[in-house]
């Protein structure tokens, strides 16, 4: 019985694998039609399909932990084991992901086939930021309701709603962000500082039922209801941004 939430935690490891497996076979080229982006022709399905199985990997990790409590089969090897698969799952699989994104986006220039891997490989910023933020947070035992910088799984959902997005999205100029390759370094370097920096940061677990200790958890969940109801995948960085707004503005408001 102890060994069933490390069953979970090495599935949340295995499809990190296979995101990384799918994000590696999209060799196809973005294809411009009258200058601009067409998403429902040029993202490569394997790349959505990493990003489903990051979806899948978050669920499991949460399940994991969820179980752990409830079989009582909480242990040491189980937080590292943890953080080990999701420094793949959430470190090296969205970066892979940013990784082929940016091929994308030096595909539309002239020669862009053949960039140097000099202007693709800072993606993998990403992947070295989320293994430190564990390994920080392996060995701070007073991260619980509050966690000191951005948790790596949320990076990881947002970059692997971007594939997403730009498969089911409409909204071209909203496309041509996704795959503009200074857009691509700005938010490796943003989402690199977010979890390696010592912001507080709310855990969305419920360590009660009380309206006012979850207010800013309740609003984030309406948000995240009526923005996917309205933008579908386009609600993930929206409810991203407002779970870093709502985490320094209610905690700051409660240090005070």
């Amino acid at each position: 019985m102890k060994q069933i939430p490390n069953i979970f935690t090495l599935l949340n490891l295995f499809f990190g694998c296979m995101a990384i497996v799918f994000a590696l076979q999209t060799d196809s080229v973005i294809i411009y039609l009258n200058d601009e982006f067409n998403s429902s022709f040029n993202i490569p399905e394997k790349l959505t399909w990493a990003a489903i199985c990051i979806i899948i990997a978050a669920v499991i990790d949460f399940l994991d932990g969820f179980v752990a409590r409830l079989l009582k089969a909480t242990s040491s090897m189980g937080k590292q084991l943890d953080s080990l698969s999701d420094v793949v799952s959430f470190g090296v699989a969205p970066a892979v992901i940013i990784y082929q994104l940016l091929r994308f986006s030096f595909a539309r220039e002239e020669n862009g086939l053949n960039v140097s891997i000099a202007w693709l490989v800072p993606a993998f910023i990403l992947s070295c930021a989320a293994a430190y933020r564990l390994a920080k947070f392996n060995l701070d035992e007073s991260q619980g309701i509050i966690f000191k910088g951005v948790p790596v799984p949320a990076v990881g959902l947002l970059v692997a709603s971007f594939p997403l997005i730009l498969h089911f999205n409409t909204i071209t100029s909203f496309n041509n962000l996704l795959i503009n390759k200074w857009v691509l370094y700005g938010l490796i370097l943003v989402l690199s500082y977010l979890m390696v920096s010592n912001l507080r940061i709310m855990s969305l677990k419920f360590s009660d039922f009380t309206f006012k200790n979850n207010f800013p958890k309740i609003t984030l969940l309406i948000i995240a209801i009526i923005t996917a109801i309205f933008l579908q995948w386009i609600a993930v960085p929206v409810v991203f941004i407002f779970y870093i707004i709502l985490s320094l503005s209610t905690i700051k408001t409660k240090s005070e």
